[in-house]
């Protein structure tokens, strides 16, 4: 949890020079976990967020419960992400990653597409006017 939110809150700043508000990742990680979700996300993001959400309806059904399921879950990889230094918290309350060039990829499991979905995610997001704007789409609330 702590990589997919750093890497998220990674390509959000470096696609918008702002680092990312904390919330935005209780939306990231059921987007990227989710198998059918994660291989339903476009290739990039010039694909209109609200275009498809719109075309996916049935993973917008399924979202709410997806992402309060993770929330603890979510929770607990930003306390580990703070206290092993690969998320700070910046004073105005939004989201630093940091994850180290050197570190060595995962090459079994879905980790990969998981961590390059988050990234995608990350970058998607700074095309919403407003953090709130996202969780409507969803249909959550933060």
């Amino acid at each position: 949890m702590a990589v997919i939110s750093a890497n998220a809150a990674m390509q959000y700043e470096r696609q918008s020079s702002q680092a990312m508000p904390w919330h935005l990742t209780f939306l990231v990680a059921p987007l990227v976990l989710h198998r059918g979700t994660r291989e339903a996300l476009p290739r990039d993001t010039r694909t209109h967020l609200s275009t498809w959400i719109t075309e996916n309806p049935v993973i917008r059904a399924g979202f709410p419960q997806r992402a309060q399921a993770l929330t603890e879950h979510v929770r607990e990889g930003l306390r580990f992400g703070m206290a092993n230094r690969i998320l700070t918290v910046t004073s105005d309350g939004a989201l630093h990653g940091t994850l180290a060039a050197t570190a060595k990829p995962i090459k079994t499991g879905d980790a990969t597409q998981i961590i390059r979905a988050s990234g995608l995610i990350g970058k998607w997001f700074t095309r919403a006017d407003q953090p709130a704007t996202l969780f409507a789409l969803f249909g959550v609330a933060p």
